[in-house]
């Protein structure tokens, strides 16, 4: 996909986009030369970005997948983005094939592809819709056609809450997401970091992000921790003491190889509310 031509109403294809920068990182199509061009940058200032991408996606999917394991059959998927395989639906779709998803994001693109993708499902659906306006998420008759708020849900927001800045508080906008949902239902969140990784390359990613659509913040892992204040965290694997963790470990059948480079790049927990 490429050329203004093909850009929907109110997207400026000059100026790249966080979730079409990802969907190229992950091999999609959907993306245009501003985000091809800002993604490359990227690569060359990080070269492991891809593996990034990778391991946040694979966390994303066995996080959705245990989740459904626990008998929640009801998804909130906030910030979906333009994954080109094992969207949310599919993945808990296989352990219920009833299983609800109701995709939430505020790009166009993701929108029309999402059209396209959902057309003829009962069970999916995509809100085109901000994160940080949660009362008008929540009351979106959509949203409540296939969640039911009075029964747990799994509440999926990876990597989406390091675009929103201190100052608009995004440790109580994702507890008002949580504080919405029944107890026993699941938050399962991932979120850049900047610890322990090459300081240089993490201010200069930052910059690339700065001339997007969406500005990303790195937070250390002890604030990504407190998106998960009251709630009961999940042990990553196997074995650990129940802990945030990097995103290629959570699920990991071996967390030693699953440590890779990419993965220390981003931090994650599932935890269940009470």
């Amino acid at each position: 996909m490429s050329g203004s031509e093909q850009a929907p109403p109110g997207v400026d294809p000059t100026i790249p986009s966080p979730a079409r920068m990802y969907d190229y990182g992950l091999g999609g199509t959907h993306h245009y030369k501003a985000d091809r061009d800002a993604a490359e940058k990227i690569r060359a200032l990080l070269p492991e970005i891809e593996d990034v991408a990778w391991a946040n996606r694979g966390f994303h999917q066995r996080a959705a997948r245990w989740i459904a394991g626990q008998g929640i059959r009801q998804f909130i998927d906030i910030g979906s983005g333009l994954p080109t395989t094992g969207n949310t639906h599919q993945v808990v779709q296989k352990v219920y094939p009833d299983a609800r998803v109701v995709y939430v994001d505020n790009d166009p693109v993701v929108h029309a592809h999402a059209a396209e993708l959902l057309a003829d499902s009962r069970t999916a659906t995509l809100i085109q819709a901000d994160l940080r306006d949660p009362e008008a998420i929540l009351g979106n008759r959509e949203l409540r056609d296939l969640i039911d708020v009075t029964e747990p849900a799994g509440l999926l927001m990876t990597f989406v809450i390091h675009f929103v800045p201190d100052n608009q508080d995004p440790w109580g906008l994702v507890r008002r997401y949580v504080d919405a949902l029944a107890p026993g239902s699941y938050l399962a969140l991932s979120h850049v970091t900047d610890e322990k990784v090459p300081p240089l390359a993490a201010q200069r990613v930052q910059e690339v992000y700065s001339r997007s659509t969406q500005p990303l913040r790195f937070r250390p892992k002890a604030s990504i921790t407190r998106f998960f204040d009251g709630l009961e965290i999940v042990p990553p694997y196997e074995g650990a003491e129940p802990a945030v963790a990097h995103v290629g470990a959570w699920g990991s059948e071996d967390p030693e190889l699953a440590d890779s480079e990419g993965s220390r790049w981003a931090c994650c927990a599932v935890a269940r509310r009470p």
